[in-house]
């Protein structure tokens, strides 16, 4: 059993939405040999220093966010990828309070197996990016300009991720190419799409 955060607390005397269902799910939590913790603005449940599982709220749902979600065994098929580029993180949603009550022990069996996971020390694989698929107007960019290539190749994989992201998802091969061209100069600085 963990002992409640005092930041958390605080996170939780402010939320406005999914107040019981929230709190539900921490006193979940609490009960398990969790640590609690604020991260990136939610409740975060740690194991030997390592982040398994978080409490977040949106609009229409508030939900568990497993970080190496990927790895669970979900035989049922109740984990939920985010979006197709979350490699490793699982939901599982929520929009009622009976929803958490009646899945009480398969939300506990999955932070168990969570916790076992984290502390095997086993890593979800990730998709490289080398692996990716670029759009031709970049491709086309870094075949002309060797500086651009050496520069990009240079940058973390994340970042990387989030240039082929934005390039590709624009529809026409127009706006695709004017993504490029006002890239360039962020990239040759080595600087991600949000620096």
């Amino acid at each position: 059993m963990s002992l409640p955060s005092p930041k958390v607390d605080a996170y939780f005397a402010r939320l406005k939405r999914w107040h019981a269902e929230m709190e539900r799910l921490r006193a979940l939590l609490l009960d398990l040999p969790l640590t609690e913790t604020l991260k990136w603005g939610e409740p975060c449940y740690t194991a030997q220093g390592k982040n398994v599982v978080l409490i977040h709220g949106f609009n229409d749902y508030c939900a568990l966010l497993f970080m190496k979600g990927a790895l669970l065994a979900d035989p049922d098929a109740i984990l939920i990828q985010q979006t197709e580029n979350v490699q490793s993180a699982r939901q599982i949603r929520f929009t009622a309070l009976d929803q958490i009550v009646a899945q009480d022990q398969t939300l506990r069996a999955f932070v168990l197996q969570a916790i076992d996971i984290e502390k095997s020390g086993a890593k979800v694989e990730m998709t490289k990016s080398r692996d990716l698929t670029f759009p031709e107007e970049f491709i086309a960019r870094l075949e002309s300009h060797a500086d651009l290539r050496a520069a990009f190749e240079a940058l973390t994989p994340g970042r990387q991720r989030g240039y082929n992201l934005y390039f590709s998802g624009a529809k026409q091969s127009k706006t695709r190419a004017e993504r490029v061209e006002k890239s360039i100069a962020n990239i040759l600085q080595g600087k991600g799409l949000d620096d």
